[in-house]
């Protein structure tokens, strides 16, 4: 009986190490670093002098590249919603023997390196690019106007590469929905607009959720699309200075402070979220 009491909290026991061997444990030494004395450097080496103002610097001069990785994350996740809302409704409600063949095109790109898919996109919205030319055509552009190398770039960038990660929670949460319950509402005299508002919306609210929280999350963090398709400081968000603090200028204090404000500033606008939403149980 004993045995059998223990086993559950056994089965634990690898994930738990794996947590605490490549998470708990680089968290813990990330923390320490961003108390490190920012006069340091790898040839001299740095000293733990718990310097906490090491946050209120890095704020300070880069507070720009926060507000922007965050405003670019929340337009992507909310054209992304938009986006594969009706995409997970089709596939759900309307695909028929096709709906297997259309999840699978869904997550296609994920066949492909993530790095490839945005270089698709330089060329794709390259100055010299067909799609580029037909928007001079029919003057939706400049004759000197640009997409690469703008926010819109890189924001288009993030919406394509984490679409999927918006509709198929969006897909899981659409198709648990009884149809019963929609023709309920007709046979309630509701119209289909209303049905929709009133039933599906609402019963599709965690799919929406975590199809936000998931593309939000790494959005707000990705840097690649900054900089391959934003390609100047003008366009860089909070994750480009942190690479280029880790790899290029070796100001180790100072990533890893930008690094656990990025962290703290996710967690808190996630619970605001949920519980904005009333999803509190996914906390």
């Amino acid at each position: 009986m004993r045995t059998r009491r223990w086993l559950p909290y056994a089965l634990l026991i690898p994930g738990i190490l794996w947590l605490a061997i490549f998470f708990i444990a680089p968290m813990f030494n990330l923390g320490a670093t961003s108390l490190y004395d920012p006069n340091g450097s790898l040839d001299t080496g740095y000293r733990m002098t718990f310097h906490v103002a090491n946050y209120g610097d890095a704020l300070s001069q880069y507070y720009p590249q926060f507000l922007r990785s965050f405003s670019y994350a929340g337009i992507a996740t909310i054209s992304a919603l938009i986006i594969a809302y009706p995409l997970a409704y089709a596939i759900a409600f309307k695909s028929g023997r096709w709906k297997n063949f259309l999840l699978v095109l869904v997550i296609a790109p994920f066949f492909t390196s993530f790095l490839v898919r945005t270089l698709a996109w330089t060329a794709i919205l390259g100055d010299n690019s067909t799609f580029v030319h037909f928007l001079h055509t029919i003057h939706l552009l400049g004759p000197q106007g640009r997409i690469l190398a703008t926010p819109v770039a890189v924001i288009t960038g993030l919406t394509y590469n984490f679409l999927p990660f918006m509709t198929l929670p969006l897909y899981a949460s659409l198709e648990k929905i009884d149809p019963r319950l929609i023709e309920a509402s007709s046979d309630l005299y509701a119209s289909a607009f209303t049905g929709f508002r009133k039933v599906t919306v609402p019963l599709s609210l965690p799919g929406v959720v975590a199809g936000t929280l998931l593309t939000f999350i790494p959005a707000s963090g990705d840097y690649i699309n900054a900089t391959l398709l934003g390609q100047g400081a003008r366009t860089s968000m909070i994750g480009n200075v942190i690479d280029s603090a880790f790899l290029v200028r070796l100001a180790y204090p100072l990533a890893a402070a930008l690094s656990f404000m990025l962290m703290a500033a996710i967690v808190g606008i996630v619970i605001f979220y949920i519980r904005r939403a009333g999803t509190e149980e996914l906390v």
